[in-house]
């Protein structure tokens, strides 16, 4: 069996909430092999401390291409970092992360990926024993939530299938954005090599030429419509994390309302970094809530159960 490792891409402006991620993998995720934060290069430092005999900090650069270069941080926009090159338009920080999921699924030396961003926080035991290769995993597919009035997933929708070579299906379609997200390395190189066979390019330079993409709905419908593929994943219609996806801040208040309506079978949760709710207020509900203070028995994620 190969275990499954975590990949956190992440950056300086959330190193409070990648703290408070990495706290929680300590204290309830078992069964994995290493924990790998990737960052940017400037940013090493501030992670450095987050280092252990199972976390590892890896700089972008590592797997960037040399001809896709950061800008400096004195040019920057809304306080958010570019990319630049000779070969299309900047891609943000937000592009750079998509870049850095796909290129160490492909490189590290695991079959099997648990990605987390730095904004999820578990707070019961989940093992990940049972997602070891050649174990299926679960492949979140919520049917016809991507709908024409959504003008980012829409268009996401039509530039995942343009770079596999897919007729656009009608609306509504599938939806494979999420928390939790398991990925398969041999899935994912496959997925790599049908966008460069499409698009004439290198992967990374196809992303940056077309920008417009999520790199879920790219993975989801690679697996939708590769039958090899789609033997090492279940389809299942939920991720057991509670998500706040809103840009409002949330009070501690809300805050507690939201983690008291857990689920069993939820092992974590979400806020969303851009709705700017402090960390402070997230620790503080932490500790108000008992559900998140005690390690819940062994359970079974909705939707999981079938890969038992």
């Amino acid at each position: 069996m190969n275990p499954v490792a975590l990949l956190t891409p992440t950056y300086g402006r959330d190193l409070e909430l990648c703290t408070l991620l990495c706290e929680s993998v300590d204290r309830h995720v078992t069964s994995f092999s290493k924990h790998y934060l990737l960052v940017p290069d400037c940013d090493l430092q501030l992670f450095a401390h987050l280092a252990s005999e199972r976390r590892v900090i890896i700089p972008a650069s590592t797997y960037l291409p040399g001809w896709l270069r950061p800008l400096p941080r004195v040019i920057q926009r809304k306080r958010r970092q570019f990319w630049w090159s000779l070969r299309a338009k900047p891609v943000s920080g937000w592009h750079v992360q998509q870049f850095l999921k796909i290129a160490a699924v492909i490189s590290l030396p695991y079959q099997r990926y648990c990605i987390l961003d730095s904004d999820v926080v578990f707070f019961r035991d989940f093992d990940l024993a049972r997602y070891e290769y050649p174990n299926p995993i679960p492949l979140l597919t919520m049917a016809n939530a991507v709908t024409a009035d959504q003008p980012r997933h829409s268009r996401w929708l039509e530039t995942s299938h343009a770079l596999l070579g897919l007729p656009t299906p009608p609306f509504p379609a599938p939806d494979f954005i999420g928390h939790i997200i398991f990925w398969d390395q041999q899935t994912t190189r496959a997925l790599t090599q049908r966008i460069e066979a499409v698009s004439g390019f290198g992967w990374i330079e196809a992303l940056c030429r077309i920008r417009d993409f999520s790199e879920y709905l790219l993975y989801g419908y690679f697996v939708q419509n590769d039958r090899a593929s789609a033997t090492a994943h279940t389809v299942v219609s939920g991720t057991p994390c509670i998500s706040y996806w809103e840009r409002s801040t949330l009070s501690k208040d809300e805050l507690n309302a939201l983690l008291r309506s857990a689920d069993r079978q939820d092992v974590a949760f979400s806020i969303a970094s851009f709705s700017g709710t402090p960390v402070s207020t997230i620790r503080a509900a932490i500790a108000d809530n008992a559900i998140l203070t005690p390690a819940a028995p062994a359970i079974e994620p909705a939707g999981l159960a079938a890969l038992c």
